[in-house]
């Protein structure tokens, strides 16, 4: 099986818990992992993972029902795995409903040995494609 076939089955395993609201682990991260929101209300750059779960924390407790919508899964090389979907919910400050909420982003997972060793959202999916060569 090559690398590339692993990375997917890894980025799967995590956007599989995602759907179903489970952000609960972070064992698929290395512990020197980069996380990275690209755009959006509240840009930045975190390491390691108990900076990636805190700055996630964050994110899910503005919400009563956060949610991942996977749309696509697309391997761009040997390490990065790009994810094209929707997230958000019912924001609890707004009470912006659940579906008015989501937004059309991206993520890139690179994978290196297993682990994540740097994941990238952007809540603009344009951007995304834009930055990664995939669209003028």
């Amino acid at each position: 099986m090559s690398s590339g076939n692993q990375n997917l089955d890894l980025v799967r395993s995590i956007l599989a818990a995602h759907e179903r609201g489970d952000y609960s682990s972070a064992d698929w991260a290395d512990p020197d992992i980069e996380y990275v929101v690209a755009d959006g209300p509240d840009p930045g750059v975190w390491r390691g993972r108990a900076a990636m779960a805190k700055a996630w924390r964050d994110v899910l407790s503005a919400y009563s029902d956060y949610r991942t919508i996977v749309d696509e899964l697309r391997e761009i090389d040997e390490e990065r795995v790009l994810v094209l979907g929707s997230v958000g919910g019912r924001g609890k400050a707004s009470g912006i409903g659940a579906f008015e909420g989501m937004r059309t982003g991206a993520g890139v997972y690179q994978v290196r040995n297993g682990k994540v060793i740097r994941h990238v959202v952007y809540m603009d999916r344009d951007r995304a494609l834009v930055d990664l060569g995939l669209k003028e």
